[in-house]
């Protein structure tokens, strides 16, 4: 939806999740020396000032990142790293004043030789999101429609990628538009590592994409799926409202789901609002 802007949201309980996987999938990629090609398809403006009119309306990232930028180094690893790239955006004296997105923390993990491929429609986001990387080789910007960037992007050259799609889903059709393009997307390439945040929501539309997924993952994908969900707040007085968000994952690094099982109790413990905040965590391999 052109009206969305994520810099009303950065930082926030969901954002701490996606990204925390984000980093998690590269690093894995990482470990292989042939590089690979990152598809971001909702890329936003690539990096937010908290202090921002649009954050300061909201200040959302108070229950996200603003709750665990000050925890010590005894927490779960991955959570350490997530935490670390955050403090990295935000340069020396460690004060927050900045959110990476999901750009951002690909520019501090990718490799120079490390493919990546940015795609955003909003007017205003979309020259941000191209000054932000700027310089970097094996780089490209598209004010594109996103959810039509797999047809043109894969496979990759190396045939090694990794793409992450989320959408606002401020309108109902972007969950079938998610299923639909991973289905285009795993059909021309079936060993892409797909990343679907979502959120979780007191509606039918979100339960039944990810069941879905899982399906398709099973008949399209090489290595099956994870779903990380975290549920950091109850429903609102009307009983809607966002409650928590999810990601699920196709083709998913054989080393996420124990490295996800470790840090998601931390996030229950620090992100939660109410008494009932927890997480799910499952996987099926093919």
């Amino acid at each position: 939806m052109l009206a969305y802007r994520h810099a009303f949201h950065a930082g926030n309980p969901a954002d701490v999740l996606k990204h925390l996987v984000l980093i998690q999938v590269l690093r894995y990629m990482a470990l292989k020396d042939k590089p690979y090609t990152l598809i971001d398809t909702h890329a936003g403006a690539g990096a937010y000032r908290l202090d921002s009119n649009q954050a300061r309306k909201r200040n959302e990232y108070q229950d996200g990142i603003g709750r665990l930028w000050n925890l010590t180094s005894s927490q779960p690893a991955a959570l350490q790293d997530y935490l670390q790239q955050v403090r990295q955006f935000n340069g020396p004296g460690s004060v927050l004043q900045q959110y990476p997105g999901s750009p951002a923390l690909a520019m501090q993990l990718l490799r120079p030789e490390d493919r990546l491929r940015l795609y955003e429609l909003h007017s205003s986001d979309a020259p941000l999101l191209a000054e932000l990387v700027a310089g970097r080789r094996e780089t490209a910007v598209m004010q594109a429609d996103g959810f039509a960037a797999l047809r043109a992007e894969l496979p990759p050259p190396s045939r090694r990628g990794v793409v992450l799609i989320d959408p606002s889903y401020e309108i109902k059709t972007d969950y079938n538009r998610v299923l639909t393009a991973v289905r285009e997307g795993l059909s021309r390439f079936a060993e892409a590592v797909i990343l679907v945040w979502y959120p979780q929501l007191q509606r039918l539309e979100p339960r039944e994409m990810v069941e879905r997924l899982k399906a398709c993952a099973v008949q399209q994908g090489r290595r099956g799926w994870l779903h990380a969900r975290q549920t950091f707040a109850a429903p609102d007085a009307s009983g809607f409202g966002m409650m928590g968000s999810g990601m699920l994952v196709i083709n998913p690094p054989h080393t996420l789901l124990g490295t996800l099982r470790d840090s998601l109790p931390s996030l229950d413990e620090h992100l939660g609002r109410f008494d009932g905040a927890q997480h799910l965590l499952e996987h099926q391999a093919v």
